[in-house]
Order: C-alpha cells, then structure tokens, then sequence
C-alpha cells in the first residue's frame, strides 16, 4: 500500500510540474538575472542596474537573486509558477539550493497583480514565509502601487540580501499575520505523502517537511559570515547553477 501511494504521489507530482511547465519561459540565453518579458515595466538603465547588483551579489555568495517580470501566470497561483520557473532554470547551486525567485505579474488590472518570493531549500531557513511576505508588503507593494518599480524591485532585493544574512527583521506586530496563498495542490500532495510515509514499516533516508519530501540532504543557509559588501567585480552572469525549489515563500496583490 504504501508503495503504491508513493507511485501515485510521483505521478500526480510529475504530472502537475509538466503542465505547468509549459508556460514558463525558457531560460534565457544567454542566461541572466534580471527577466523582463512586459515591455516599458524598467528601462534600460534600471535593468542594467539591477543586473549588476546581482551580479555581484551572486559572484561574491553564490546566491542566484533571479526577478522575473511577466505578464500573465497562465491560470496559476503566483506561488505554484515561481516555484516551477525556479526548478525549470535551476536558479541557485545545485549544492546549496540557494536560489530565489522574485516573480511579478503584471495581468488583472489593480489590485489583481501578483507578487511573490520564492526561495530555493537552502534559504528557507532564513527567508522564512513570514520574511518574504513582510519584504512583499513593505518594501515591494508601496512603490509598484506608486508607479515606481524599480524602487520597489531594488528596496526588494535589498532586504533579501539581509534575510539570507539573517540581517532583515519585519515589523513589530508582523508575526501575528498569517501568510497568503498556500498551494492547494501542494496540500493535497502532502497529505498523500504523509500517509504513504507513516503506513507500514519503517526505513529511512528522508525526512517531511511541509513543503514536500527530501532526503537527508539539509539545505545551505547563506549569508554566512561578514556578510556581502555589495563590491564589483566579475563579470557577466555566468548562468544558473541547478538549484532546487520546495514550494516556500509568500506574496500579495497590487
């Protein structure tokens, strides 16, 4: 019974990641960090700006900050399509699971657009659900309600940065509000998995988070240290490394 639950978890699991698959981009080639496929949303000079500081940020951490602008999410939540675009380009070391995507949408007129951060498994631990819905909420939403995007695109990338140092801290009072826009399907494939897991015999080798099943890999907290400076150098972004994506992370409306 219990193999064949988790048959039917990899099948559902398999199935629903190609469908959505589909309407994610391609990578970009040549790869970069900043992915902007709504015309007039940054100008040039913003998106070289915002190139530049993740590419340094990726060079001296190996964290991958991908912002991805689209606009439409095909019918899904914007929760399920960051964290299908974040697997499907690998954003992140694929040693680390240090990737995070920072997704916008532009599609559903005022007060229906999406925003949202997703983290790769390494930082979920310090870009808690809590953490990215503050960063969604304060330093995000404000200014894209103003017009101002790449304020709030860089206010944005800014307070990851910390997060991933354990250096960001959201408003007094913030814990108490709840997060927003939990996967039904993500729901649906734990509860299969967590009956496969605890019917029947034992074993080992893994372990149920609630954001799906992984092996006893633990993930890479980054930010390690002194932190990063913001410093040049290096030169253009070399590309995704492989990161993984478990379904953490939060986002609002606009």
């Amino acid at each position: 019974m219990k193999k064949i639950l988790l048959i039917c978890f990899l099948l559902v699991s398999l199935g629903s990641f190609a469908q959505i698959e589909k309407a994610i981009p391609e990578k970009p080639n040549p790869p970069r960090l900043v992915n902007v496929f709504v015309p007039g949303f940054l100008t040039a000079e913003q998106t070289a700006a915002l190139e530049a500081k993740l590419i340094a940020y990726d060079d001296s951490t190996s964290n991958q900050i991908a912002i991805v602008v689209v606009d439409d999410l095909k019918g899904y939540s914007a929760g399920d399509y960051a964290t299908a675009l974040g697997r499907k380009w690998g954003v992140g070391n694929k040693n680390f699971d240090n990737g995070v995507v920072l997704l916008v949408s532009t599609g559903g007129g005022d007060g229906n657009r999406d925003a949202f951060i997703a983290p790769g498994y390494g930082l979920e631990g310090r870009i808690t659900d809590l953490l990215a819905q503050s960063i969604v909420d304060n330093e995000m939403i404000p200014d894209f309600k103003a017009g101002n995007y790449y304020r709030g695109l860089d206010q944005a990338v800014d307070a990851i940065i910390k997060a991933a140092e354990g250096r960001y801290k959201a408003p007094a009072g913030y814990g108490s509000r709840k997060g927003k826009g939990v996967s039904p399907l993500l729901v649906i494939i734990l509860v299969i998995v967590l009956v496969a897991l605890f019917s029947g015999g034992g074993g080992g080798g893994g372990y149920m988070s609630r954001r799906g099943y992984r092996g006893w890999t633990g993930g890479w907290i980054g930010g390690g240290g002194g932190g990063w400076s913001g410093g040049g150098g290096g030169g253009g972004f070399g590309g995704f490394g492989g990161g993984g994506f478990g379904g953490g992370g939060a986002g609002g409306k606009w």
